[in-house]
Protein backbone atom coordinates (compact mmCIF):
# COMPACT_ATOMS: atom_id res chain seq x y z
CA UNK A 1 0.00 0.00 0.00
CA UNK A 2 1.30 3.59 -1.25
CA UNK A 3 1.48 6.37 1.15
CA UNK A 4 -1.25 7.91 -0.82
CA UNK A 5 -3.28 4.75 -0.10
CA UNK A 6 -2.83 4.93 3.35
CA UNK A 7 -3.67 8.30 3.47
CA UNK A 8 -6.73 8.62 1.49
CA UNK A 9 -7.75 5.19 3.68
CA UNK A 10 -7.44 7.24 6.84
CA UNK A 11 -9.19 10.10 4.87
CA UNK A 12 -12.08 7.78 3.09
CA UNK A 13 -13.09 6.23 6.77
CA UNK A 14 -13.70 9.76 8.30
CA UNK A 15 -16.20 10.56 5.48
CA UNK A 16 -17.91 7.35 5.89
CA UNK A 17 -18.26 7.99 9.02
CA UNK A 18 -19.11 11.20 9.12
CA UNK A 19 -22.21 11.55 11.44
CA UNK A 20 -21.62 9.37 13.90
CA UNK A 21 -18.63 9.93 15.69
CA UNK A 22 -18.46 7.47 18.30
CA UNK A 23 -17.78 4.62 15.40
CA UNK A 24 -15.28 7.56 14.02
CA UNK A 25 -13.61 7.48 17.05
CA UNK A 26 -13.97 3.61 17.41
CA UNK A 27 -12.44 3.10 14.13
CA UNK A 28 -9.97 5.70 12.96
CA UNK A 29 -6.25 5.75 13.52
CA UNK A 30 -3.61 7.56 12.46
CA UNK A 31 -2.38 6.88 9.12
CA UNK A 32 1.36 5.36 9.15
CA UNK A 33 3.06 7.35 7.08
CA UNK A 34 7.30 7.31 6.30
CA UNK A 35 8.24 9.33 3.17
CA UNK A 36 5.14 11.42 2.81
CA UNK A 37 5.16 14.45 0.61
CA UNK A 38 1.44 15.58 0.89
CA UNK A 39 1.52 18.03 -1.89
CA UNK A 40 2.74 15.30 -4.31
CA UNK A 41 1.69 12.00 -2.72
CA UNK A 42 -2.01 13.44 -2.21
CA UNK A 43 -2.82 16.76 -3.87
CA UNK A 44 -0.51 16.27 -7.14
CA UNK A 45 -2.36 13.00 -7.47
CA UNK A 46 -5.81 13.68 -6.94
CA UNK A 47 -5.17 16.68 -9.00
CA UNK A 48 -4.04 14.63 -12.10
CA UNK A 49 -6.85 15.63 -14.90
CA UNK A 50 -9.22 16.77 -12.07
CA UNK A 51 -10.84 20.07 -13.71
CA UNK A 52 -12.87 20.62 -10.45
CA UNK A 53 -12.31 23.99 -8.76
CA UNK A 54 -9.73 23.84 -5.83
CA UNK A 55 -9.19 27.55 -5.11
CA UNK A 56 -11.73 30.30 -5.97
CA UNK A 57 -11.06 34.04 -4.83
CA UNK A 58 -13.60 36.77 -5.59
CA UNK A 59 -12.42 40.35 -4.81
CA UNK A 60 -15.34 42.91 -4.12
CA UNK A 61 -15.01 44.60 -6.97
CA UNK A 62 -16.64 41.28 -8.73
CA UNK A 63 -12.82 40.33 -10.47
CA UNK A 64 -12.57 36.42 -9.65
CA UNK A 65 -9.63 33.74 -10.24
CA UNK A 66 -10.94 30.71 -9.83
CA UNK A 67 -7.92 27.49 -10.47
CA UNK A 68 -8.89 23.95 -10.92
CA UNK A 69 -6.91 21.08 -9.01
CA UNK A 70 -5.00 20.23 -12.37
CA UNK A 71 -4.23 23.93 -12.82
CA UNK A 72 -3.02 24.55 -9.03
CA UNK A 73 -1.30 21.51 -8.98
CA UNK A 74 0.52 22.72 -12.55
CA UNK A 75 0.97 26.30 -11.05
CA UNK A 76 2.97 24.85 -7.77
CA UNK A 77 5.08 22.74 -9.31
CA UNK A 78 6.41 25.67 -11.56
CA UNK A 79 6.71 27.99 -8.27
CA UNK A 80 8.30 24.83 -7.18
CA UNK A 81 10.72 24.35 -9.87
CA UNK A 82 11.54 28.65 -9.67
CA UNK A 83 12.59 28.45 -6.09
CA UNK A 84 14.64 25.58 -6.48
CA UNK A 85 16.30 27.67 -9.54
CA UNK A 86 16.81 30.20 -6.97
CA UNK A 87 18.79 28.14 -4.70
CA UNK A 88 16.11 27.35 -2.32
CA UNK A 89 16.36 24.04 -0.65
CA UNK A 90 15.29 21.65 2.05
CA UNK A 91 15.07 22.84 5.14
CA UNK A 92 15.44 26.65 4.15
CA UNK A 93 12.75 28.60 5.72
CA UNK A 94 10.52 31.01 3.85
CA UNK A 95 8.83 34.11 5.38
CA UNK A 96 5.26 34.07 3.47
CA UNK A 97 3.73 37.24 3.93
CA UNK A 98 0.72 37.61 1.48
CA UNK A 99 -3.34 38.35 2.02
CA UNK A 100 -5.79 36.07 0.47
CA UNK A 101 -4.03 35.61 -3.27
CA UNK A 102 -3.10 33.12 -5.07
CA UNK A 103 0.59 32.99 -5.11
CA UNK A 104 -0.18 32.08 -1.36
CA UNK A 105 -2.05 28.60 -2.07
CA UNK A 106 1.06 27.95 -5.16
CA UNK A 107 3.91 28.80 -2.97
CA UNK A 108 2.38 26.77 0.00
CA UNK A 109 2.19 23.63 -1.95
CA UNK A 110 5.53 24.58 -4.21
CA UNK A 111 7.70 24.75 -0.63
CA UNK A 112 5.79 21.41 0.60
CA UNK A 113 6.94 19.51 -2.50
CA UNK A 114 10.78 21.04 -2.43
CA UNK A 115 10.46 20.65 1.58
CA UNK A 116 11.45 24.80 2.32
CA UNK A 117 9.90 24.88 5.37
CA UNK A 118 7.47 27.87 5.49
CA UNK A 119 6.73 31.01 8.49
CA UNK A 120 3.67 32.03 7.51
CA UNK A 121 2.71 35.91 9.02
CA UNK A 122 0.45 38.56 8.57
CA UNK A 123 0.82 41.72 6.54
CA UNK A 124 0.35 43.52 10.04
CA UNK A 125 4.02 42.47 10.85
CA UNK A 126 6.57 45.34 11.18
CA UNK A 127 9.69 47.05 12.80
CA UNK A 128 10.65 44.96 15.58
CA UNK A 129 8.39 42.28 15.21
CA UNK A 130 8.97 41.89 11.46
CA UNK A 131 12.79 41.60 12.98
CA UNK A 132 12.19 39.27 15.61
CA UNK A 133 10.73 36.81 13.40
CA UNK A 134 13.31 37.25 10.78
CA UNK A 135 16.08 36.25 13.51
CA UNK A 136 14.07 33.85 15.68
CA UNK A 137 13.13 32.02 12.61
CA UNK A 138 16.58 31.64 10.25
CA UNK A 139 14.09 33.11 7.53
CA UNK A 140 16.24 32.90 4.15
CA UNK A 141 13.61 33.34 1.78
CA UNK A 142 10.72 36.65 2.09
CA UNK A 143 7.93 36.24 -0.34
CA UNK A 144 5.10 39.19 -0.14
CA UNK A 145 3.34 41.51 -1.82
CA UNK A 146 3.34 45.32 -2.36
CA UNK A 147 2.32 45.72 1.28
CA UNK A 148 4.79 43.41 2.87
CA UNK A 149 7.55 44.67 0.92
CA UNK A 150 6.92 48.20 2.18
CA UNK A 151 6.90 47.04 5.50
CA UNK A 152 10.45 44.91 4.34
CA UNK A 153 11.87 48.51 3.29
CA UNK A 154 11.15 49.83 6.84
CA UNK A 155 13.21 46.87 8.38
CA UNK A 156 16.92 47.26 9.71
CA UNK A 157 19.43 45.86 6.81
CA UNK A 158 21.55 43.95 9.01
CA UNK A 159 18.07 41.91 9.85
CA UNK A 160 17.67 41.41 5.86
CA UNK A 161 21.05 40.34 5.41
CA UNK A 162 21.09 36.86 3.01
CA UNK A 163 17.71 37.21 2.78
CA UNK A 164 16.57 36.46 -0.71
CA UNK A 165 13.22 39.35 -1.27
CA UNK A 166 10.28 37.58 -3.57
CA UNK A 167 7.88 40.20 -4.92
CA UNK A 168 4.19 38.66 -5.82
CA UNK A 169 1.41 40.67 -7.25
CA UNK A 170 1.21 43.44 -9.51
CA UNK A 171 1.34 46.34 -7.02
CA UNK A 172 4.38 47.82 -5.67
CA UNK A 173 6.70 47.89 -9.48
CA UNK A 174 8.20 50.59 -11.80
CA UNK A 175 6.33 51.70 -14.98
CA UNK A 176 7.72 48.74 -17.03
CA UNK A 177 6.52 46.51 -14.69
CA UNK A 178 10.14 45.81 -12.42
CA UNK A 179 10.20 44.91 -9.13
CA UNK A 180 12.29 47.54 -6.41
CA UNK A 181 16.15 46.53 -6.86
CA UNK A 182 17.24 43.77 -4.59
CA UNK A 183 13.47 41.94 -5.49
CA UNK A 184 12.86 39.08 -7.65
CA UNK A 185 9.75 39.26 -9.63
CA UNK A 186 7.45 36.25 -8.51
CA UNK A 187 5.91 36.07 -12.14
CA UNK A 188 9.04 34.41 -13.50
CA UNK A 189 7.89 31.17 -12.10
CA UNK A 190 5.34 31.06 -15.04
CA UNK A 191 8.39 30.46 -16.94
CA UNK A 192 8.99 27.96 -15.05
CA UNK A 193 9.18 23.78 -16.41
CA UNK A 194 5.76 22.01 -15.05
CA UNK A 195 7.28 19.09 -14.72
CA UNK A 196 8.59 18.80 -11.08
CA UNK A 197 12.69 18.37 -11.01
CA UNK A 198 12.85 16.89 -7.68
CA UNK A 199 10.46 16.43 -4.88
CA UNK A 200 12.02 16.58 -1.56
CA UNK A 201 12.60 12.92 -0.29
CA UNK A 202 12.29 13.80 2.99
CA UNK A 203 10.91 11.82 6.15
CA UNK A 204 7.59 12.75 7.91
CA UNK A 205 9.42 14.13 10.95
CA UNK A 206 10.98 16.88 8.73
CA UNK A 207 9.71 20.24 9.89
CA UNK A 208 7.12 21.48 7.35
CA UNK A 209 5.83 24.51 8.72
CA UNK A 210 6.88 26.65 12.46
CA UNK A 211 4.39 29.36 13.39
CA UNK A 212 4.32 32.00 15.71
CA UNK A 213 1.88 31.66 18.45
CA UNK A 214 0.13 35.05 19.43
CA UNK A 215 1.74 35.88 22.70
CA UNK A 216 -0.63 36.91 24.46
CA UNK A 217 1.14 35.66 28.00
CA UNK A 218 4.64 36.28 26.86
CA UNK A 219 6.78 36.71 23.82
CA UNK A 220 5.09 34.46 20.96
CA UNK A 221 6.57 31.07 20.81
CA UNK A 222 7.44 29.42 17.29
CA UNK A 223 5.69 26.31 17.00
CA UNK A 224 6.98 23.34 14.30
CA UNK A 225 4.96 21.32 12.62
CA UNK A 226 6.38 17.99 10.75
CA UNK A 227 5.77 16.55 7.06
CA UNK A 228 2.61 14.68 8.65
CA UNK A 229 1.28 16.48 11.84
CA UNK A 230 -1.11 19.41 9.28
CA UNK A 231 -1.10 17.64 6.61
CA UNK A 232 -2.01 14.55 7.64
CA UNK A 233 -3.28 16.24 11.21
CA UNK A 234 -6.27 18.20 9.39
CA UNK A 235 -7.73 15.17 9.02
CA UNK A 236 -9.52 15.67 12.44
CA UNK A 237 -10.21 19.47 11.28
CA UNK A 238 -12.18 18.12 7.91
CA UNK A 239 -13.94 16.10 10.17
CA UNK A 240 -15.05 18.84 12.40
CA UNK A 241 -15.97 20.76 9.50
CA UNK A 242 -17.88 18.42 8.11
CA UNK A 243 -16.30 18.74 4.78
CA UNK A 244 -17.44 16.42 1.79
CA UNK A 245 -15.86 15.88 -2.17
CA UNK A 246 -16.89 18.96 -4.24
CA UNK A 247 -18.12 21.12 -1.26
CA UNK A 248 -17.47 25.26 -1.49
CA UNK A 249 -15.77 25.96 1.76
CA UNK A 250 -15.86 29.31 2.85
CA UNK A 251 -13.86 30.04 6.19
CA UNK A 252 -13.25 33.86 7.01
CA UNK A 253 -9.91 34.14 8.30
CA UNK A 254 -7.07 35.93 7.61
CA UNK A 255 -3.45 34.57 6.51
CA UNK A 256 -0.55 33.98 8.79
CA UNK A 257 -2.31 32.06 11.02
CA UNK A 258 -2.51 28.75 11.99
CA UNK A 259 -6.23 29.06 11.67
CA UNK A 260 -5.92 29.77 7.96
CA UNK A 261 -3.79 26.96 6.89
CA UNK A 262 -6.91 24.62 8.96
CA UNK A 263 -9.44 25.61 7.13
CA UNK A 264 -8.53 27.40 4.13
CA UNK A 265 -5.84 25.00 2.93
CA UNK A 266 -5.36 21.63 4.75
CA UNK A 267 -8.79 20.30 5.57
CA UNK A 268 -10.65 21.50 2.63
CA UNK A 269 -7.83 19.70 0.17
CA UNK A 270 -8.02 16.73 2.28
CA UNK A 271 -11.52 16.52 1.49
CA UNK A 272 -10.77 17.35 -2.36
CA UNK A 273 -13.54 20.76 -1.56
CA UNK A 274 -12.86 23.97 -2.93
CA UNK A 275 -11.08 26.89 -1.21
CA UNK A 276 -13.33 29.88 -1.66
CA UNK A 277 -12.38 33.29 -0.56
CA UNK A 278 -14.10 36.81 -0.55
CA UNK A 279 -11.55 39.75 -0.26
CA UNK A 280 -13.62 43.15 1.27
CA UNK A 281 -12.35 45.74 2.81
CA UNK A 282 -15.00 46.25 5.28
CA UNK A 283 -17.48 43.66 6.80
CA UNK A 284 -21.35 44.06 5.07
CA UNK A 285 -23.71 41.39 6.07
CA UNK A 286 -25.68 41.58 3.06
CA UNK A 287 -22.34 41.45 0.66
CA UNK A 288 -21.42 38.63 2.44
CA UNK A 289 -24.82 36.91 2.40
CA UNK A 290 -25.01 37.87 -1.19
CA UNK A 291 -22.01 36.33 -1.56
CA UNK A 292 -22.74 32.95 0.14
CA UNK A 293 -25.75 32.79 -2.43
CA UNK A 294 -24.10 33.52 -5.45
CA UNK A 295 -21.32 30.97 -5.10
CA UNK A 296 -22.99 27.98 -4.16
CA UNK A 297 -20.88 27.94 -0.88
CA UNK A 298 -21.87 24.64 0.54
CA UNK A 299 -19.94 24.80 4.82
CA UNK A 300 -19.19 28.35 6.20
CA UNK A 301 -16.56 28.88 8.52
CA UNK A 302 -16.77 32.39 10.00
CA UNK A 303 -15.73 33.44 13.98
CA UNK A 304 -18.65 34.51 16.29
CA UNK A 305 -18.14 38.42 15.90
CA UNK A 306 -19.01 37.49 12.02
CA UNK A 307 -21.97 35.40 13.16
CA UNK A 308 -23.46 38.11 15.32
CA UNK A 309 -23.01 41.14 12.67
CA UNK A 310 -24.55 38.18 10.28
CA UNK A 311 -28.02 38.31 12.11
CA UNK A 312 -28.36 41.97 12.23
CA UNK A 313 -29.88 41.15 8.80
CA UNK A 314 -33.13 39.06 7.92
CA UNK A 315 -31.32 35.82 7.13
CA UNK A 316 -34.14 34.30 5.71
CA UNK A 317 -34.11 36.63 3.05
CA UNK A 318 -31.28 34.98 2.00
CA UNK A 319 -32.03 31.41 0.54
CA UNK A 320 -28.79 29.96 0.92
CA UNK A 321 -27.35 26.32 -0.12
CA UNK A 322 -25.43 26.29 3.42
CA UNK A 323 -25.12 22.56 4.97
CA UNK A 324 -22.70 23.35 7.40
CA UNK A 325 -22.31 26.48 9.52
CA UNK A 326 -19.21 26.45 12.25
CA UNK A 327 -17.52 28.74 14.31
CA UNK A 328 -14.44 28.97 16.73
CA UNK A 329 -13.01 30.73 19.36
CA UNK A 330 -15.46 31.18 21.89
CA UNK A 331 -19.00 30.16 22.66
CA UNK A 332 -21.69 32.13 20.78
CA UNK A 333 -24.78 33.42 22.17
CA UNK A 334 -27.61 31.39 22.47
CA UNK A 335 -30.35 33.98 20.47
CA UNK A 336 -26.95 34.29 17.35
CA UNK A 337 -27.64 30.21 17.26
CA UNK A 338 -31.05 30.39 17.50
CA UNK A 339 -31.52 33.52 14.77
CA UNK A 340 -29.70 31.22 12.47
CA UNK A 341 -31.36 28.00 13.39
CA UNK A 342 -34.90 29.50 12.97
CA UNK A 343 -33.94 31.26 9.56
CA UNK A 344 -31.68 27.93 7.79
CA UNK A 345 -32.55 25.24 10.33
CA UNK A 346 -29.11 25.04 10.36
CA UNK A 347 -27.05 24.91 14.18
CA UNK A 348 -23.75 26.22 14.35
CA UNK A 349 -21.01 23.69 15.46
CA UNK A 350 -18.50 24.66 17.59
CA UNK A 351 -14.97 23.60 18.11
CA UNK A 352 -11.46 23.91 19.98
CA UNK A 353 -7.77 23.45 18.80
CA UNK A 354 -4.62 25.30 19.03
CA UNK A 355 -2.22 26.52 16.87
CA UNK A 356 0.26 23.40 18.55
CA UNK A 357 -2.81 21.00 17.27
CA UNK A 358 -5.46 20.08 14.60
CA UNK A 359 -8.95 20.59 15.80
CA UNK A 360 -9.09 18.24 18.75
CA UNK A 361 -12.75 18.65 20.34
CA UNK A 362 -15.76 20.05 18.65
CA UNK A 363 -19.18 19.41 17.77
CA UNK A 364 -18.82 17.66 14.15
CA UNK A 365 -22.61 17.09 11.80
CA UNK A 366 -24.57 14.59 13.68
CA UNK A 367 -23.37 15.28 17.09
CA UNK A 368 -26.03 16.52 19.01
CA UNK A 369 -25.10 20.41 20.28
CA UNK A 370 -24.77 21.47 23.89
CA UNK A 371 -25.32 25.23 24.28
CA UNK A 372 -21.85 26.59 24.96
CA UNK A 373 -19.88 23.38 24.67
CA UNK A 374 -17.05 22.71 22.20
CA UNK A 375 -18.18 19.51 22.18
CA UNK A 376 -16.31 16.11 22.54
CA UNK A 377 -12.60 14.60 21.84
CA UNK A 378 -12.41 13.91 17.54
CA UNK A 379 -11.36 10.84 16.21
CA UNK A 380 -7.13 10.38 17.06
CA UNK A 381 -7.37 12.50 20.09
CA UNK A 382 -6.93 11.34 23.05
CA UNK A 383 -8.03 14.19 25.62
CA UNK A 384 -7.79 13.84 29.44
CA UNK A 385 -8.70 16.85 32.09
CA UNK A 386 -6.30 16.97 34.38
CA UNK A 387 -6.63 18.79 38.50
CA UNK A 388 -4.20 20.70 39.61
CA UNK A 389 -2.50 18.00 40.95
CA UNK A 390 -2.11 16.34 38.12
CA UNK A 391 -4.97 13.77 37.97
CA UNK A 392 -7.69 12.78 35.43
CA UNK A 393 -11.37 14.22 36.20
CA UNK A 394 -14.12 16.43 35.27
CA UNK A 395 -12.57 19.49 35.66
CA UNK A 396 -9.05 20.37 34.72
CA UNK A 397 -6.45 21.89 32.06
CA UNK A 398 -7.51 20.33 28.75
CA UNK A 399 -4.26 17.79 27.90
CA UNK A 400 -3.05 14.91 25.66
CA UNK A 401 -2.33 11.62 26.71
CA UNK A 402 1.23 11.46 25.06
CA UNK A 403 1.17 7.61 25.45
CA UNK A 404 -1.16 7.79 22.85
CA UNK A 405 0.52 10.44 20.92
CA UNK A 406 -1.41 11.67 18.01
CA UNK A 407 0.27 12.66 14.64
CA UNK A 408 -1.31 16.22 14.78
CA UNK A 409 1.31 17.05 17.79
CA UNK A 410 3.38 19.80 17.02
CA UNK A 411 7.15 18.42 17.06
CA UNK A 412 7.80 21.03 19.21
CA UNK A 413 8.69 24.79 20.12
CA UNK A 414 11.51 25.23 18.02
CA UNK A 415 14.94 26.12 19.40
CA UNK A 416 13.57 26.16 22.63
CA UNK A 417 13.43 22.88 24.66
CA UNK A 418 12.84 24.30 27.74
CA UNK A 419 9.43 25.19 26.90
CA UNK A 420 8.81 22.33 24.46
CA UNK A 421 9.44 19.98 27.64
CA UNK A 422 7.14 22.11 29.96
CA UNK A 423 4.22 21.63 27.68
CA UNK A 424 4.90 17.54 27.32
CA UNK A 425 5.83 17.30 30.87
CA UNK A 426 4.61 14.20 32.83
CA UNK A 427 3.44 12.34 30.14
CA UNK A 428 0.61 14.95 28.86
CA UNK A 429 1.08 17.60 26.48
CA UNK A 430 -0.72 20.86 28.33
CA UNK A 431 -2.73 22.86 26.39
CA UNK A 432 -3.11 25.72 28.73
CA UNK A 433 -6.43 25.84 28.65
CA UNK A 434 -9.15 24.75 31.06
CA UNK A 435 -12.63 22.83 30.58
CA UNK A 436 -15.32 21.00 32.14
CA UNK A 437 -17.10 17.91 31.38
CA UNK A 438 -20.29 16.43 31.93
CA UNK A 439 -21.59 13.29 32.37
CA UNK A 440 -22.52 12.65 28.22
CA UNK A 441 -18.65 13.18 27.48
CA UNK A 442 -19.42 17.41 26.52
CA UNK A 443 -16.51 19.71 27.67
CA UNK A 444 -17.31 23.16 28.06
CA UNK A 445 -14.36 25.72 27.90
CA UNK A 446 -13.65 27.57 31.25
CA UNK A 447 -10.57 29.69 29.66
CA UNK A 448 -6.95 29.92 29.84
CA UNK A 449 -4.59 28.21 33.10
CA UNK A 450 -3.00 31.45 33.78
CA UNK A 451 -6.51 33.69 33.77
CA UNK A 452 -8.65 31.80 35.44
CA UNK A 453 -8.76 33.38 39.39
CA UNK A 454 -10.15 32.78 42.58
CA UNK A 455 -12.30 35.66 44.38
CA UNK A 456 -13.64 34.98 48.20
CA UNK A 457 -12.25 31.56 47.49
CA UNK A 458 -13.98 30.41 44.17
CA UNK A 459 -12.79 30.10 40.96
CA UNK A 460 -13.69 32.65 38.47
CA UNK A 461 -13.69 31.58 34.32
CA UNK A 462 -13.16 35.08 32.91
CA UNK A 463 -13.92 33.46 29.46
CA UNK A 464 -18.07 32.90 31.20
CA UNK A 465 -18.47 36.18 32.37
CA UNK A 466 -17.30 38.15 29.19
CA UNK A 467 -19.84 35.74 27.16
CA UNK A 468 -21.88 37.08 29.37
CA UNK A 469 -21.13 40.88 29.09
CA UNK A 470 -20.86 41.00 25.36
CA UNK A 471 -24.58 39.90 25.45
CA UNK A 472 -25.11 43.45 26.63
CA UNK A 473 -25.57 45.90 23.27
CA UNK A 474 -23.67 48.86 25.04
CA UNK A 475 -20.46 46.08 25.33
CA UNK A 476 -18.33 45.74 22.31
CA UNK A 477 -15.39 43.79 24.03
CA UNK A 478 -14.67 42.74 26.99
CA UNK A 479 -11.62 41.50 29.23
CA UNK A 480 -12.12 40.31 33.16
CA UNK A 481 -9.29 40.37 35.35
CA UNK A 482 -8.93 39.55 39.02
CA UNK A 483 -8.95 43.20 40.74
CA UNK A 484 -7.25 43.40 44.43
CA UNK A 485 -9.87 43.86 47.05
CA UNK A 486 -9.44 44.55 51.23
CA UNK A 487 -12.12 41.69 52.21
CA UNK A 488 -12.20 39.35 49.28
CA UNK A 489 -8.66 39.44 48.20
CA UNK A 490 -9.21 39.47 44.33
CA UNK A 491 -13.09 40.49 42.55
CA UNK A 492 -13.66 40.40 39.24
CA UNK A 493 -13.28 43.29 36.68
CA UNK A 494 -14.35 44.00 33.11
CA UNK A 495 -12.09 46.61 31.01
CA UNK A 496 -14.84 47.44 28.07
CA UNK A 497 -14.75 48.59 24.69
CA UNK A 498 -18.38 50.50 24.24
CA UNK A 499 -20.01 50.09 21.02
CA UNK A 500 -20.84 53.63 19.22
CA UNK A 501 -23.53 55.18 20.72
CA UNK A 502 -22.96 54.27 24.20
CA UNK A 503 -21.32 56.83 26.27
CA UNK A 504 -18.49 55.89 29.14
CA UNK A 505 -20.41 57.06 32.09
CA UNK A 506 -22.05 56.03 35.49
CA UNK A 507 -25.64 55.42 33.91
CA UNK A 508 -24.14 53.67 31.00
CA UNK A 509 -21.82 51.08 33.54
CA UNK A 510 -25.58 50.94 35.83
CA UNK A 511 -27.17 49.76 33.06
CA UNK A 512 -24.61 46.94 32.45
CA UNK A 513 -24.30 45.78 36.30
CA UNK A 514 -28.13 45.64 36.12
CA UNK A 515 -28.02 43.26 33.42
CA UNK A 516 -25.05 41.09 35.11
CA UNK A 517 -26.92 41.05 38.00
CA UNK A 518 -30.22 38.89 36.19
CA UNK A 519 -27.62 36.68 34.65
CA UNK A 520 -24.49 35.86 36.95
CA UNK A 521 -24.43 33.97 40.08
CA UNK A 522 -23.82 36.89 43.28
CA UNK A 523 -20.32 35.03 44.39
CA UNK A 524 -18.71 35.67 40.89
CA UNK A 525 -20.08 39.19 39.71
CA UNK A 526 -18.19 41.61 38.47
CA UNK A 527 -17.76 44.44 41.11
CA UNK A 528 -15.64 47.16 38.16
CA UNK A 529 -16.24 48.17 35.20
CA UNK A 530 -13.68 50.25 33.57
CA UNK A 531 -14.21 51.64 29.94
CA UNK A 532 -10.67 51.75 28.17
CA UNK A 533 -8.52 50.21 25.00
CA UNK A 534 -7.81 46.58 25.62
CA UNK A 535 -3.80 45.74 24.80
CA UNK A 536 -4.10 43.08 22.20
CA UNK A 537 -1.54 40.59 20.02
CA UNK A 538 -1.00 41.27 16.51
CA UNK A 539 -2.99 38.94 15.65
CA UNK A 540 -6.00 40.61 17.85
CA UNK A 541 -5.79 38.69 21.01
CA UNK A 542 -6.63 40.48 24.18
CA UNK A 543 -3.46 40.61 26.57
CA UNK A 544 -4.83 39.85 29.80
CA UNK A 545 -1.51 39.63 31.24
CA UNK A 546 -1.08 43.84 31.12
CA UNK A 547 -4.42 44.54 32.34
CA UNK A 548 -3.37 41.91 35.68
CA UNK A 549 -0.49 43.75 35.96
CA UNK A 550 -1.80 47.05 36.14
CA UNK A 551 -4.43 46.11 38.41
CA UNK A 552 -1.52 45.07 40.78
CA UNK A 553 0.08 48.31 40.85
CA UNK A 554 -3.54 50.09 42.38
CA UNK A 555 -4.93 50.94 45.90
CA UNK A 556 -7.28 47.88 46.36
CA UNK A 557 -10.08 49.37 47.75
CA UNK A 558 -12.76 52.59 45.45
CA UNK A 559 -12.46 53.94 42.07
CA UNK A 560 -8.86 54.32 41.34
CA UNK A 561 -9.64 56.40 38.20
CA UNK A 562 -12.34 58.28 36.22
CA UNK A 563 -13.62 55.91 33.83
CA UNK A 564 -13.67 52.42 36.59
CA UNK A 565 -16.93 52.67 38.13
CA UNK A 566 -18.06 50.43 41.25
CA UNK A 567 -21.34 47.83 40.92
CA UNK A 568 -21.84 48.76 44.81
CA UNK A 569 -22.41 52.56 43.83
CA UNK A 570 -25.08 51.68 40.73
CA UNK A 571 -27.63 49.80 42.94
Amino acid sequence: MTEHDRFRAARDLLLAHRTDLDAARAAFAWPALERFNWATDWFDTVAAGNDAPALHIVEESGTEAKLSYAELSRRSTQVANFLSGLGAKPGDRMLLMLGNEVPLWETMLAAIKIGVVVIPATLLLSGPDLADRLARGRVRWILTNATGAARVAETPGEALAGVGRILAGPAGRDAAGKPPAGWIDYRDSEQAPTVLAAAAPLGVDEPLLEYFTSGTTSKPKLVRHSRQSYPAGHLSTMYWLGLQPGDVHWTISSPGWAKHAWSCFFAPFNAQACVFIYNYARFSGPAVLDTVVKHGVKTLCAPPTVWRMLIQEKLGDWKTSLREAISAGEPLNPEVIEQVKAAWGLEIRDGFGQTETTAMVGNPPGLPVKAGSMGKPLPGYPVVLLDPDGKPGDEGEICIDLSRRPVSLMQGYADDTDKTAEAMRDGFYHTGDVGSRDADGYITYVGRADDVFKASGYRISPFELESALIEHPAVAEAAVVPSPDPVRGFVPKAYVILAPGHEPNAETARAIFGFLRGRVSAYKMIRRIEFSDLPKTISGKIRRVELRGQEKGRPDAGARNPQEHLEEQSR
